[in-house]
């Protein structure tokens, strides 16, 4: 079953996303992940909404809002927020996304709109099946080295 997690990490590294599928969580030992927890606690009042396989931060009458540590991947952030808008539409909740930033590391603004477009649909369809698919293999992709590496989890997993 696809999660908002699992498509952020299909965008963000796809090694990270097949191990995190198949059960090997390292995130529990990482200071990073323990900080963005926190900062949800702080920022949110109540747990996040519950709709079958999704945890959205917030739902407004107008926006899904997911709320992120910093804008280091907004690529994968507006991904899992497009999933989550895609799941809710076809619930019959049609809403924008608000993808809020705590820290404003790479971007000049902390608030990002994000909108799941009608022509988009047919991509996202094809993009969760991929996903599915990718999620089953028998082996993960190998890693690929980029700086969001250091901080990265998996880190030592993958290269030491």
């Amino acid at each position: 079953m696809i999660t908002g997690t699992i498509v952020n990490y299909y965008f963000h590294c796809k090694r990270q996303c097949w191990l995190f599928c198949n059960k090997l969580n390292l995130e529990d030992n990482s200071e990073d992940v323990r900080i963005g927890r926190v900062l949800h606690e702080i920022r949110n009042e109540k747990p996040p909404d519950a709709i079958d396989n999704i945890k959205v931060d917030k739902i407004t009458s107008e926006y899904v809002i997911e709320i992120k540590k910093s804008d280091a991947d907004l690529i994968a952030a507006g991904e899992q927020l497009k999933y989550y808008l895609y799941i809710l539409k076809q619930k019959g909740i049609d809403r924008k996304g608000k993808l809020e930033c705590i820290e404003k590391n790479k971007h000049d603004k902390k608030i990002h709109i994000i909108e799941l477009e009608q022509t988009e649909n047919e991509r996202v369809e094809k993009l969760y099946a991929e996903i599915l698919k990718f999620m089953t293999s028998q082996t993960p992709p190998d890693p690929v080295y980029n700086n969001k590496c250091k901080k990265c989890a998996y880190f030592e997993y993958c290269f030491i």
